[in-house]
């Protein structure tokens, strides 16, 4: 394959996932709701729809206009307001937004001007924003996490479902493997240096040697958790960390998000749909803390971050990290829940080809994982492009989430990816995975 050929087939992949990410963004927003229903603040948790959906817009023309191709600015009066760390999410709602109508004409024009420019970019390797379409992959991994937190604001909307696929049904379970995987102790390669769409919170890579443990085969599911809030988990303090036990008193909750009794039976609300907690999928919606009390209710606790990584990437038989767990493919339809296909995660021990070498499932797709990590950098870490990404999380209370959720993007889920949260977040699509030391 010459270079001028490589080099069109990637400008055509960029075009294309670019549109994909925008149809997937309209989808949520202007093909969703009316107007006051994207101007609305639905949640002090999360922005107004309107505001997402102009912020990927000028979030894209900061990097691929006027970084990428030198061009002018078309709108810098309103970088202030889509400006995420100057303006809080609750306070969005009080910005001079642009208008659905003004934010769909205002990406349309971004996205004509990135299209042009693409035709003459020079994607070889000797500029580090543009080697291998970096800065492109970013902008559309970029509009891909704000699709996700869309749905995340949908989610926590009142009102009549406007989503399609709510009815949609899983695939059924395959027969489960035994409960748990013994990973070996030993060296493994953690991080990347060779994927060229990774963020810089994912480089370089490194070795980290570990002891052997137990990982779950399966994450934890919602008949699982049910026997743990039978058991009084929400009311034995002896099972949660002091920090933990202090927020489940002052929060008073004693459910996963989004559940609640009713008749004797537990019902959940998804997209304003209501439906009986499904006993076979993963539970969601759960904070670390919650997360962490399960664990230790079950006799075993969260898995550090490299724990995750090395039972999703490590090959046994070689030595070797892999992209993803099946291999350094990327995900398709069997090997993964993934891209809000189903709207819900599917039944635990779906998905046989997307297992790890070592027989773990479902690692990538359907719950984000809690692991016990804090969200710090890796060695030879070197912020790029941008310290916003990721440096200024360093060192907080955050804590790592692996894996992706079903409404991820396969463009953002690789078993490199690091997610990162507070320890009380439950508006989130995620669960958990235990883990165990070796007896």
């Amino acid at each position: 394959m010459t270079e001028e050929t490589s080099s069109d087939r990637l400008k055509e992949r960029i075009a294309t996932e670019l549109g994909r990410a925008r149809a997937r963004s309209n989808g949520l927003t202007v093909d969703a709701l009316d107007t006051p229903g994207l101007q609305a603040q639905h949640s002090p948790l999360m922005s107004p729809l309107v505001w997402d959906l102009a912020h990927v817009g000028n979030y894209e023309e900061q990097w691929l206009v006027r970084a990428a191709a030198g061009q002018e600015a078309l709108r810098p009066d309103i970088d202030r307001l889509y400006d995420a760390f100057e303006n809080p999410r609750a306070a969005r709602v009080q910005l001079p937004l642009l208008t659905p109508q003004e934010a769909v004409r205002y990406n349309a024009d971004v996205r004509a001007r990135v299209l042009d420019s693409l035709d003459r970019a020079d994607l070889s390797r000797s500029a580090p924003l543009l080697a291998d379409g970096f800065v492109y992959g970013m902008v559309i991994q970029h509009e891909h996490q704000h699709d996700e937190t869309m749905l995340a604001t949908h989610q926590l909307r009142t009102g009549d479902p406007v989503l399609a696929g709510l009815l949609t049904p899983g695939p059924a379970a395959a027969p489960l493997d035994p409960a748990e995987a013994w990973i070996e102790p030993g060296p493994f390669t953690m991080g990347t240096d060779d994927d060229p769409w990774c963020h810089d919170n994912e480089r370089g890579a490194h070795t980290v040697d570990l002891p052997g443990y137990f990982i779950d085969t399966i994450p934890v599911r919602n008949a699982d958790y049910l026997q743990f809030m039978a058991d009084g988990g929400y009311d034995r303090q002896h099972w949660w960390s002091p920090v933990g036990w202090e927020w489940r008193t002052r929060s008073g909750k004693r459910a996963p998000a989004f559940w609640r009794q009713e008749a004797g039976e537990w019902t959940r609300r998804r997209f304003g749909l209501v439906e009986p907690v499904p006993p076979e999928e993963p539970v969601q919606h759960v904070s670390y803390h919650e997360a962490d009390a399960y664990a230790r209710w079950a006799g075993k606790r969260l898995p550090t971050e490299a724990e995750w990584e090395k039972a999703a990437r490590h090959d046994p038989a070689t030595g070797r990290s892999r992209r993803n767990p099946w291999g350094d493919l990327d995900a398709g339809p069997d090997h993964a829940n993934l891209g809000q296909r189903l709207l819900r995660p599917a039944p635990a021990g779906s998905f046989a080809a997307g297992s790890s070498p070592h027989g773990v499932h479902q690692l990538i797709g359907d719950v984000w994982e809690w692991t016990s990590t804090p969200f710090q950098a890796y060695p030879r870490f070197r912020a790029f492009p941008y310290p916003e990404y990721s440096e200024v999380f360093f060192g907080g209370d955050y804590k790592v989430l692996r894996g992706g959720s079903w409404a991820t993007h396969p463009s953002v889920a690789r078993s490199t990816f690091r997610n990162w949260d507070h320890p009380i977040r439950r508006q989130i699509f995620a669960g958990l995975r235990c883990a165990r030391d070796a007896e």
